[in-house]
């Protein structure tokens, strides 16, 4: 008996990824899963159009109701004089789809002296007045604060909660997430999932910010996405792991990731005085190695910190894809990803050879004839190689080789012999675009 339930046992479980796999919804295409971080009327969407077509923005929600949040909303005007249908409707006129993470991390946790009315009406009357449903539909999604860490776990589970069910009665239609959260214990930038266990039904997707930091302060260095040594893409995992344990379904953004690249040195004494940054070419490589990893994955969005910089030599002070509003290397690198990818979808790793080569296919949304291989070194070192790649049956179509400026970069000059081509590679992703005879 036991022989035989051990055998029924096995079989199940070796259809579990089968079964999985089969219940996924298919892959975002690129130009539904690359996204920014913006800020209110500080961005500017036709600069950054080009570069995705996702952009969160931090939303103080006391701006609309001043120093209580028991007050009434004033929509579509902030309480401060925002005008939040000309903010939004500048970004969708330029064909940006909004998500709005409601920050109320500024606000003393002593405010709330009646959390439960005050964050449910405050959510049902913003949903009310621009969820997808109203009669100024320009946010599709909102997240239920940003990084609240001064906030104790019960108090922000109680304001999730309210809040929550007002979004969700006031358009049922917009996409709700928590703020950015951990599998561990609750820090000052993450809180723990344990804070959204058993509301399931309150919530869409799944929220949270990855850095890949290498060390903390002094130094605060970052390094390469891939890097197996640092807990980068690990939090990814534990995160979509957690999700397939207890929230079955439900999709995983990252609502942050990014790296510092600037051009001052930092100043010679105070907190900053040891921090690192990345040259502008590292930041772009990395950026745009990030998004293909994230979607390998099975991020279902992931979105850059930062639109634009004002180039401070400090942690998060220079991680813009534009600096003083010009744009650098890695706007470039990150608007030629979304041209090359924009309609396509991840379809399968062809090699992750850590330290060495990571080769992906891409295949595109209408025409699965239609496919794209990224290729490139996954290391911070300036490794090169030759990769050997099986065409599968296709013609080679096109190669180009990631931008760092607004001229398009060359591409290797491939030539395909008996199905195969070598690709000459380096951190800077080359792209192959392949039709089927």
């Amino acid at each position: 008996m036991e022989v035989t339930r051990a055998l029924i046992y096995a079989g199940w479980m070796s259809l579990l990824p089968a079964l999985h796999a089969a219940a996924q919804e298919p892959a975002p295409l690129f130009r539904e899963f690359m996204g920014i971080n913006g800020h209110t009327v500080q961005f500017r969407p036709a600069l950054y159009a080009p570069t995705c077509r996702l952009v969160r923005d931090y939303h103080p929600i006391d701006w609309d109701f001043g120093d209580d949040p028991a007050t009434p909303t004033t929509f579509p005007m902030a309480r401060n004089g925002v005008d939040w249908l000309a903010v939004y409707g500048s970004w969708r006129k330029e064909g940006f789809t909004t998500d709005a993470c409601l920050m109320f991390d500024q606000i003393g946790a002593t405010k709330w002296r009646d959390a439960e009315a005050s964050a449910r009406g405050y959510g049902e009357a913003f949903a009310r007045a621009f969820g997808p449903s109203s009669a100024t539909p320009l946010v599709t999604s909102a997240e239920i604060g940003n990084e609240p860490g001064k906030y104790d776990d019960a108090l922000y589970r109680r304001i999730f909660a309210a809040m929550a069910a007002g979004l969700r009665a006031g358009d049922p239609r917009i996409t709700i997430l928590p703020c950015a959260l951990t599998t561990t214990v609750s820090g000052e930038y993450a809180k723990s999932v344990s804070c959204v266990e058993g509301l399931g039904d309150r919530y869409d997707a799944l929220n949270l910010h990855v850095y890949a930091l290498a060390a903390g302060w002094p130094t605060w260095r970052r390094s390469y996405p891939e890097d197996p040594s640092i807990r980068y893409l690990a939090e990814v995992r534990e995160m979509l792991a957690w999700r397939d344990a207890h929230a079955r379904a439900k999709p995983v953004w990252v609502t942050e990731f990014g790296w510092d690249a600037g051009t001052r040195k930092p100043p010679a004494t105070g907190d900053f005085a040891k921090w690192e940054d990345v040259s502008d070419t590292r930041q772009a490589q990395y950026l745009v190695r990030s998004y293909m990893v994230l979607a390998r994955l099975g991020v279902a969005r992931a979105y850059i910190f930062f639109f634009n910089d004002e180039d401070e030599p400090q942690f998060h002070g220079s991680s813009g894809l534009t600096r003083h509003f010009k744009p650098k290397p890695s706007y470039h690198a990150v608007a030629h990803l979304l041209a090359t990818l924009g309609d396509y979808r991840f379809d399968r790793v062809i090699r992750e050879d850590s330290g060495k080569v990571y080769a992906y296919r891409f295949v595109h949304g209408d025409d699965p004839a239609k496919a794209v291989v990224a290729i490139w070194s996954p290391t911070g070192a300036g490794k090169k190689g030759t990769f050997d790649l099986d065409l599968e049956g296709h013609a080679l179509a096109g190669v180009k080789k990631m931008h760092l400026s607004p001229r398009a970069a060359a591409g290797p000059a491939l030539r395909p012999r008996g199905g195969r081509v070598l690709v000459p590679y380096d951190e800077s992703p080359v792209f192959l675009r392949l039709e089927r005879r």
